[in-house]
């Protein structure tokens, strides 16, 4: 049993402390930028390729930071871009982050960072996507937050915010993920 606690690794750690405060601030950041960019046709939803910041830290750090980066990051972000703040988009930013996140469980660390490491999190970050921004606009429909039909939240919203959110997702995440491989394994060599 002793041996046992000693494996485990906390929930909660300086390490984790910090790269959920880096992750907030780095999306809250990026998305204030990309804020301006507007998807025609949609309601505030934008073009944000800063999805893929959530989606890196959760992935390499779990699924708690990943959760706490997208979340804070858009709480944050929206409410120096718009004024205010939806708790129901900001959790599906936080499932943005949590769902690549749930890879430390799944993928040993070496396979993490590899090939199929990289392949995952672009499989994760669409289901995320798909997932985070899906429950952001039904709940606009079920709440009646501006959305009238079943048809407008999913053609004004969840389709423009998956469809843009998934492609970002796959294709820079993978990218982050190996860069930090990279970074990480280069630093290994020189100690």
């Amino acid at each position: 049993m002793a041996d046992e606690t000693k494996t485990r690794k906390p929930l909660v750690s300086t390490t984790s402390l910090v790269a959920m405060g880096v992750g907030t601030a780095l999306y809250a950041a990026f998305n204030v930028f990309f804020n301006i960019f507007q998807l025609p046709g949609t309601q505030l939803v934008t073009l944000r390729p800063s999805v893929c910041i959530p989606m890196f830290f959760g992935f390499v750090y779990g699924p708690l930071v990943g959760f706490v980066s997208g979340f804070l990051g858009n709480v944050i972000s929206d409410a120096i871009s718009w004024g205010g703040f939806w708790w129901n988009w900001d959790v599906g930013n936080g499932l943005l982050g949590l769902i690549p996140g749930l890879a430390v469980y799944f993928l040993s660390e070496e396979r993490r960072f590899s090939g199929t490491g990289y392949v995952a999190s672009a499989v994760l970050a669409v289901i995320a996507s798909v997932i985070g921004m899906g429950f952001a606009a039904f709940t606009d429909y079920i709440f009646g937050y501006g959305i009238s039909t079943l048809e407008e939240a999913i053609y004004v919203l969840f389709l423009p915010a998956a469809v843009t959110d998934a492609v970002n997702g796959a294709i820079l995440s993978p990218l982050l993920i190996s860069a930090y491989a990279a970074a990480v394994k280069g630093r290994a060599r020189r100690a």
